[in-house]
């Protein structure tokens, strides 16, 4: 399929070490993904589901031992220890490239090594970089077909080029104590060994889209960030674009396919999704800030996706979507999970292939008695989403008015802030914080930091991360204007007071204002807030009272948040910018 020397060394390189059966090429053509579904249901590894009510559809179960990205396993490996900063996982290369050689040698005997030449964006356009996977799974490979471009015009792309990313994953014996996820930046090299759960193995996904592509973005003046893109249309068919950054748990997906309210619908305003995960950006040649989603598919989680909380997102599902670890039910093939409807299968298998019983459930294992696992999965194309944005292959991407960066705080943040300029807001993407929630481990309210959402993904030094923000900023003629949002507020009983969801379009509404010197706006020590009257809350069942309560900066605990913060900059080491603790001084002062 390719004649490129650089290509062809490398493959054969890893092919004497993992020593496969065979080697396939994959083309990227319906012919050969369909007779490899075939395969992987004549195996077991996967199950073809009822093709009348979920047409295209199949089912996989992950080993029990490995449902979820394993950071403690995930590793950047550079020269030395400073470049990948202290918030990474270090390993001196040559000592991991040893470590690893070890447990590929002879992993893929009796197996098929799968060629995969991938794009991450539009083939062709000046964002696209290309990679190529070689793994010794179907279900890697069909999950690949979904969530990137794949095929023969990968490779034609790319020439005589040796300008692309080498990625070798093997299943090897599913090892838990060996599983390594594993960045070389230098190298541009991904290898993975011991895993065939999705975000350790779509090497396209997390590891070269966030982190060898933030590395390269640092590298080549662009940015590679972990954020939604969304689009919103005003009745007179103007289009502005958003790109936003939530730590998980916040609703970055609900956003990013978010329904309008209805008396915003009526009117004719509209939502388009352009990308739910990562965003490229570049400055365009206006000086603006362009975007695009280098992904070809939504890798989404299942619990709690349903008609109510996000309707586009179970809509995209219906078809030509690969399920894992849902709930199996055996009555019409069908799959369920929690949260999905009020009406559990009665005669189904659990995401462990177990005969579920669902009166059996308890909140407090979920893992333990869930039909789906909590981390179960769906992969489904972006083109099969009905808001889909119709820029989403658009080459050129669309042009970013705001950034958004977000947290799920109690008391602290208020509903949106603005930033007073590039460099404040590059400070308050690098404070962004989650309270920790009963559903997670430990603690409740526990502030956890997670800078611009990075924090699991930026490939080299967290401090260096924040200096090329600062950098960017410097190199944007007509910058983005940078936000904060909250929608997790609550009252003293823990009810959250904002209804959240669609509605989250009335905050969105006042940000493009702000971008366009449409709003007005109260200087407060934190950052720009709205005046409450210029939140449309029409429709809404709310007070102003409860708007103006919503925007409140609450000074006492922002100083007590200021003290976490020179706790997280001394965690990042001393590569943060003098710039960032420039802010936090002002910061402190203003507050006092």
């Amino acid at each position: 399929m390719t004649n490129n020397k650089y290509v062809l060394s490398w493959i054969d390189e890893m092919a004497a070490m993992t020593q496969p059966d065979k080697i396939v090429w994959i083309d990227g053509t319906e012919e050969q993904a369909e007779a490899l579904r075939a395969e992987a249901c004549s195996t077991g590894e996967m199950i073809k589901l009822n093709q009348e009510k979920l047409p295209g559809c199949y089912l996989h179960r992950t080993a029990v031992n490995d449902v979820a990205r394993v950071e403690g396993r995930t590793y950047i490996c550079t020269p030395t220890k400073e470049e990948a900063g202290n918030i990474n996982n270090w390993m001196d290369p040559a000592e991991m490239y040893a470590k690893l050689k070890k447990l590929y040698t002879g992993a893929m005997k009796g197996r098929t090594m799968y060629v995969i030449p991938y794009s991450m964006g539009v083939v062709g356009s000046e964002f696209a970089k290309y990679g190529i996977e070689l793994t010794d799974s179907i279900y890697v490979v069909l999950n690949m077909l979904i969530m990137t471009r794949v095929g023969t015009s990968v490779l034609e792309a790319l020439g005589d080029s040796p300008d692309y990313v080498k990625g070798l994953h093997a299943k090897a014996d599913l090892d838990e104590e060996n599983r390594y996820i594993v960045h070389f930046p230098q190298d541009n090299t991904i290898m993975s060994v011991n895993s065939g759960y999705g975000g350790n193995v779509l090497l396209g996904k997390k590891c070269f889209a966030l982190r060898i592509a933030s590395y390269l973005g640092r590298k080549e003046g662009w940015m590679a960030e972990h954020m939604l893109i969304l689009g919103v249309e005003y009745p007179n068919g103007e289009v502005r674009y958003i790109s936003a950054a939530f730590p998980s748990a916040c609703g970055k997906t609900n956003l990013a396919m978010l329904i309008p309210p209805e008396v915003f619908r009526k009117k004719g305003y509209k939502v388009w999704c352009v990308g739910d995960d990562i965003a490229w950006l570049r400055v365009g040649k206006d000086g603006r800030l362009w975007a695009i989603n280098p992904e070809n598919g939504f890798f989404g989680v299942a619990p709690g996706t349903n008609e109510h909380s996000n309707y586009n997102a179970l809509a995209t599902t219906r078809k030509d979507t690969i399920f894992t670890n849902v709930c199996h039910n055996l009555d019409d093939n069908t799959v369920w999970w929690e949260g999905l409807d009020d009406n559990p299968p009665k005669n189904a298998l659990n995401w462990r292939g177990e005969k579920w019983d669902y009166t059996k459930y308890d909140k407090n294992d979920k893992v333990g008695t869930s039909g789906a696992h909590p981390n179960s999965r769906f992969t489904a194309k972006a083109i099969n989403c009905p808001c889909i944005s119709p820029e989403f292959n658009n080459p050129a991407g669309v042009p970013i008015d705001a950034i958004v960066f977000g947290g799920r705080r109690a008391k602290t943040a208020p509903l949106v802030y603005q930033s007073f300029n590039w460099q404040h807001g590059t400070f308050v993407g690098s404070i962004m914080a989650s309270e920790t929630t009963a559903a997670a481990a430990g603690a409740v309210g526990v502030v956890r930091r997670d800078p611009m959402a990075m924090r699991p993904f930026a490939g080299y030094n967290m401090g260096d991360y924040f200096k090329h923000w600062l950098e960017m900023g410097k190199k944007i003629p007509n910058p983005p204007k940078i936000f904060h949002v909250n929608w997790f507020r609550t009252d003293d009983a823990g009810h959250f007071i904002w209804p959240g969801f669609g509605d989250n379009m009335r905050v969105l509404l006042w940000i493009l204002d702000r971008c366009s010197g449409a709003a007005d706006a109260v200087e407060t020590p934190i950052g720009y807030v709205p005046k409450a009257e210029d939140i449309n809350i029409e429709g809404l069942d709310i007070d102003i009272n409860v708007i103006r309560d919503l925007l409140t900066v609450d000074k006492a605990s922002w100083l007590e948040d200021v003290e976490n913060i020179k706790e997280f900059y001394k965690l990042v080491g001393d590569h943060v910018p003098a710039e960032l603790y420039e802010e936090l001084a002002a910061l402190e002062s203003r507050l006092g």
